[in-house]
């Protein structure tokens, strides 16, 4: 089997909300979603997307797809998908880093290694371990009337972990933390997630001002080392997010004992192939992981949904559903949840179509048709 022809696809997703605000004054209304078919000569076809949470998010833009390709797609031509490690080395020889880039193509062949060999991507990445993975739901920054008002609603879909955003302005995030957290039932579970929003000194200001409650400190600063010198000096939980890049850094997590979870995003990691093993390495270490990607619709949720699925269910803190924060489809059909939970199909491959129709003509086509 042998590659035959590639297409980047881009088009945005309008965020249900209206408008999304993280972070140091991040606000974006939709995202740009970078889809990747790749065909065979066998007629067999996989697919794969990348969509950043906003156009500031990872230091990575939504056109970095459309770039990358121009040197990534002529090398594939040619090669067979189903050798994902091959196909992953490749990627890694022509372009160093840029692992967001890389991810859909990766994706893309994982899609076409289970339809091949009629399984669903959970089973070739273990066996499902979860069989409907917990999810957690963001409350963006707002009022507490508002924050107050999508609680109740996502309660009553079942969720029962909670993403408070903050990191705007740290004195109101104290304010924040402390209207929501004491709002939680027993069971539910909140991160005060500042996406790298916060200085030191900020950080621990919050930390202090509200260490009586009952939650989980989420990615305070812009660094690992900002992140490790709050964490030595705080007593809440740690959890990290956007410095999680590579093993390397997995690694320092473990030695400096940096978190109690450690959310892995497939984009940022470099795709499934990469995010897997660094996946099995904090499992071997006992730290449980968050499942997720940077955002997306369909097609990236449906890859999140298989990753949750070979995670160990003792291991697996939460994972999310991208694909319903978004007013427009990449694919379909869309992955399964219910009761606040994500089931990943047992279809073979990743289970899902692209959305042609949503996302038009190709802005990059390489090779035959």
């Amino acid at each position: 089997m042998k590659i035959t022809s590639i297409r980047i696809y881009r088009t945005q997703l309008p965020y249900a909300g209206g408008a999304y605000a993280w972070g140091a004054g991040n606000v974006f209304t939709a995202a740009w979603a970078s889809v990747v078919v790749i065909e065979t000569d066998a007629g067999i076809s996989g697919c794969g997307e990348f969509t950043p949470c906003g156009e500031n998010y990872m230091e990575a833009y939504s056109f970095g797809i459309e770039s990358a390709s121009r040197m990534i797609a002529p090398v594939l031509l040619g090669e067979d998908p189903r050798q994902i490690g091959r196909i992953e080395q490749t990627m890694d020889n022509v372009i160093c880093g840029h692992g967001y880039a890389k991810a859909p193509f990766d994706a893309a062949c994982w899609d076409i290694l289970g339809k091949v060999t009629q399984q669903p991507i959970w089973m070739l990445m273990g066996g499902k371990l979860t069989d409907g993975a917990s999810m957690y739901r963001v409350v963006p920054q707002g009022t507490p009337d508002q924050s107050a008002e999508q609680l109740n609603i996502f309660r009553k879909q079942g969720y029962k972990q909670f993403q408070i955003k903050v990191g705007a302005d740290w004195r109101n995030d104290i304010e924040r933390i402390n209207d929501i957290v004491p709002w939680l039932s027993a069971g539910e579970r909140a991160y005060a997630d500042a996406n790298r929003g916060w200085r030191v000194d900020d950080a621990l200001s919050v930390a202090r001002a509200t260490r009586n409650l009952d939650y989980v400190f989420e990615q305070p600063c812009r660094t690992y080392e900002e992140c490790l010198q709050v964490r030595r000096r705080i007593d809440l939980p740690m959890k990290l997010d956007e410095v999680v890049t590579d093993m390397r850094v997995a690694h320092r997590i473990v030695q400096d004992c940096a978190a109690e979870v450690v959310c892995l995003k497939i984009s940022n990691l470099g795709g499934l192939s990469k995010a897997r093993r660094v996946r099995d390495y904090l499992v071997d270490q006992r730290i449980p992981i968050v499942a997720e990607d940077t955002w997306g619709g369909e097609i990236a949720t449906a890859a999140v949904s298989h990753f949750a699925a070979s995670t160990p269910s003792e291991f697996l803190a939460s994972t999310t559903d991208l694909h319903n924060y978004n007013m427009r489809s990449t694919g379909f059909p869309a992955p399964k949840t219910g009761d606040g939970k994500l089931f990943a199909t047992n279809t073979p491959g990743l289970g899902v179509e692209p959305n042609f129709a949503n996302l038009g003509e190709p802005v990059a086509e390489y090779g035959k048709n």
